[in-house]
């Protein structure tokens, strides 16, 4: 048993340790709610925040035979429904991930086949491209689709009575295609914003995934609700 110095030495020593691991925690707790707090004052979160109307998360060029299974997952959680503009080869190479996200509830829209822009040169090729689109995502869905989100936002008016297809353009572009920094794109967004917003995303990228998930959760703290483009355009 110890005595006298030795015991005095000891249970400073023990005051000492236990006092190092209770400020290590708090260090770490209040660096973490450092990061949280700035995350929801950069977001205009608001405790218990009003609703503030509806707004669409678009993803281009799609599925991805990764990140768009982890996409799809994180939305489950979340119940959370978005549109997908797929390319019609990748529905051709991966059809179970494009049934998958139709019968979840998303919309799945019309990208063009091999993501073709439209010019004045290839106004046929274009509508080829978008017909053989819409017979691939009929076959793999069961539904026909009426949305299209055209390659670069060429469009020609004629297509919309021709093949009864309506276009779906943005007003929220973070260019998540060219930067891999998740808070980067998180913010783009978060500072664009409003009601009846249709943020344009592609779901071929990681860091996209990431980022759209953490704009879910923020938004909707915020109040607002995630639909898909059709209820934007035409409730």
């Amino acid at each position: 048993m110890l005595k006298g110095k030795k015991w005095i030495a000891f249970l400073t020593m023990f005051l000492f340790v236990a006092a190092l691991t209770f400020l290590s925690r708090e260090n770490g707790s209040a660096k973490r709610q450092e990061v949280w707090s700035n995350t929801m004052v950069d977001s205009g979160y608001e405790d218990e925040a009003p609703y503030k109307g509806k707004i669409a998360l678009t993803f281009d060029d799609g599925p991805s035979p990764v990140c768009t299974p982890q996409l799809l997952d994180g939305l489950k959680k979340r119940d959370v429904k978005v549109t997908f503009f797929v390319t019609g080869q990748n529905v051709e190479s991966y059809p179970d991930i494009v049934k998958r996200a139709s019968d979840e509830g998303h919309l799945i829209g019309n990208h063009t086949f091999h993501h073709v822009q439209l010019t004045a040169a290839n106004t046929e090729e274009f509508k080829t491209e978008i017909v053989s689109t819409n017979e691939i995502i009929q076959e793999v869905t069961g539904k026909e689709t009426s949305f299209i989100r055209p390659p670069y936002g060429s469009w020609d008016k004629k297509y919309e009575k021709e093949l009864n297809m309506f276009p779906v353009l943005w007003d929220v572009d973070p260019l998540d295609w060219c930067s891999t920094n998740v808070d980067k794109i998180v913010r783009n967004v978060l500072s664009h914003t409003k009601e009846n917003s249709i943020i344009l995303m592609h779901d071929s990228y990681d860091s996209t995934v990431t980022a759209a998930l953490q704009i879910v959760d923020i938004l909707q703290a915020e109040g607002y609700e995630f639909v898909t483009v059709d209820e934007i355009l035409f409730d």
